[in-house]
């Protein structure tokens, strides 16, 4: 394993499932193990990992051990797998994490979670929440009520799910792992001539014709969902590899920056995307007002926005709108995602934020305003 330290401060690793099967219809613990061993380095490193893991589907066909299901993929039959196997997967990922000394969480999303603006909120507040308390966030797609990935549309596989992820925690690196070096000119299984393309500046039509191929016979997604993934996560500022993850050393290396697979490089800055979003005059759903000490605590000492520094607040807007902060003298000084709505801020302003649940009956959280959710201007 590589001893460099990582040059990447938050890194989402999407494992597929025959990576997890090596090919096989069942979990491979060994090949789990290693990938775990190589997260923990990274880890104490410094970096911060969360992961997004493929591979129920599997797991149920091994666990419920029916011949007949292995041979079926109906939709019904593959949530069904789905289910019995999640529970299975997240134990094996659990008891290989735990032997690192790692505390793990299990996240399932649908496309729908995070196309709604709360669900998105919700996803966005908990994998940062489980991030900060040092947990690495194990994502899969929720294959029992989400049919997207099951029924292999171009939006519901893994690949895309993890560069969502992506943009979801502010990462700096996608890393796909996957069972080929990364993305070839053409099939090399098929075409002796094929050869490794090492860094992609910008997706094209000939990187999305190297792209097309079949999926492997465990998998959901090929290369070209995997270059779709790389496409949305590269337009908000993160870099992306694709790389071999049957490489003893793949996270490590990738995750110190060596030159391994094929790398995507970001066409925008992570930063100003976020900002471009949160800053958009069509987002802003109200205005909030802050006194002088909250706002000395936003500008100089990037903290989140906290009750007792809030004077009033102007919507309507619902939590999980994105508002604009003022100060007293009406200078517009951040925009941001609000944890609570512009109601819910009128009872609990110039509060202590011990106090949110007793005044509200509930309680989403300390802050009005969530600094990872929140942008100066």
């Amino acid at each position: 394993m590589s001893s460099h330290p990582p040059a990447y401060r938050r890194i989402v690793v999407k494992v597929g499932s025959n990576l997890l099967t090596g090919g096989s219809a069942r979990l491979d613990a060994h090949a789990m193990s290693g990938l775990v061993r190589q997260i923990a380095a990274v880890r104490a490193g410094g970096a911060q990992v969360v992961l997004v893991s493929s591979g129920a589907i599997a797991a149920g066909r091994h666990r419920l051990g029916d011949a007949a299901s292995l041979s079926k993929r109906d939709t019904p039959t593959r949530q069904t797998l789905a289910a019995i196997g999640q529970s299975r997967l997240m134990s094996v990922w659990d008891e290989l994490f735990e032997l690192e000394g790692i505390v793990v969480a299990q996240a399932l999303l649908t496309r729908r979670d995070l196309s709604d603006r709360l669900g998105y909120l919700n996803a966005r507040n908990t994998l940062l929440g489980l991030i900060e308390r040092g947990v690495v966030p194990i994502v899969n797609e929720n294959d029992v009520v989400s049919i997207e990935e099951i029924k292999d549309t171009v939006i519901g596989d893994n690949d895309n799910l993890s560069a969502e992820v992506a943009n979801l925690v502010d990462a700096d690196l996608l890393l796909i792992l996957t069972d080929i070096e990364g993305l070839y000119t053409a099939d090399p299984h098929h075409d002796p001539a094929a050869r490794l393309i090492e860094t992609v500046a910008h997706i094209d039509d000939a990187i999305l014709t190297a792209a097309v191929g079949a999926p492997g016979e465990r998998g959901i997604g090929g290369m070209a969902t995997k270059v779709q993934a790389a496409d949305v996560a590269t337009h908000a500022g993160v870099h992306v590899v694709i790389a071999d993850g049957r490489r003893e050393d793949a996270v490590t290396r990738v995750a110190a920056g060596d030159h391994v697979g094929t790398h995507f490089l970001p066409t925008a800055d992570r930063v100003v995307s976020r900002r471009r979003h949160l800053l958009s005059a069509l987002q802003a759903r109200g205005r909030i007002v802050v006194d002088a000490g909250a706002a000395h605590a936003l500008r100089h000492d990037g903290k989140s926005l906290l009750p007792a520094g809030v004077t009033g607040a102007e919507g309507p807007f619902e939590r999980g709108d994105v508002v604009r902060v003022f100060t007293q003298d009406g200078g517009h000084l951040a925009t941001g995602s609000v944890n609570y709505s512009a109601s819910d801020i009128e009872r609990i302003k110039g509060q202590r934020s011990d106090r949110i649940a007793g005044l509200l009956g509930y309680e989403y959280g300390e802050e009005v305003i969530h600094r990872d959710n929140l942008v100066l201007v």
